[in-house]
């Protein structure tokens, strides 16, 4: 069984899951590889120039799995609560984890199915969002939600900081105690 399962490996997912990785929580991340960011021309973004989406999106990735994420690429069908946590049903089977964080872009489909509550967007075509509170969770207990899904601004600065600050979140709840990741340069 995963710690978290993190549906979308666009910038909130893959935040989230190099801060839940680098925790030490055994993380899955689960991605259909249609992420709108793979679309886009980033020079918009602290600390990176210039950056085509696809070459982002890559690079949250690897990121992520220097720290021990497990990346499988495959749309996920249905999400269900079981007593232990969670199965998640995907097109190449299913995946057990203790908590999940949804941070699928625009796409509020599988989490609808799965019974999480959704409010009206405010971010311009953005339609239908997940109704999270301020840490990122949902309705359902141990389903938490990141990025442009949650409400926040689909520019992938923010979305990227959004999937961190859920992970946190996520994990400073697994702890039981605030956690921090701060590193320092070596000398």
């Amino acid at each position: 069984m995963y710690d978290v399962a993190i549906i979308g490996a666009g910038p909130a997912g893959s935040s989230a899951a190099i801060f839940t990785a680098k925790a030490g929580k055994k993380t899955l991340i689960l991605d259909h590889d249609k992420s709108m960011t793979k679309r886009a021309w980033v020079e918009n973004h602290y600390g990176v120039m210039e950056i085509t989406g696809p070459e982002l999106v890559e690079l949250g990735k690897k990121q992520a799995s220097k720290f021990g994420a497990e990346i499988l690429e495959s749309a996920v069908k249905n999400i269900t609560k079981t007593d232990a946590g969670f199965n998640i049903e995907t097109e190449n089977g299913t995946y057990e984890a203790n908590q999940v964080i949804v941070a699928t872009g625009v796409a509020v489909d599988l989490a609808e199915a799965a019974g999480i509550k959704t409010k009206a967007g405010t971010e311009p075509r953005i339609k239908t969002v997940l109704d999270v509170d301020a840490d990122g969770r949902t309705n359902i207990e141990g389903i938490w939600a990141a990025g442009t899904v949650a409400g926040v601004s689909v520019h992938t600065i923010i979305t990227a900081g959004d999937g961190a600050k859920v992970a946190i979140n996520l994990i400073s709840h697994l702890n039981g105690e605030r956690y921090v990741d701060h590193d320092v340069l070596k000398a």
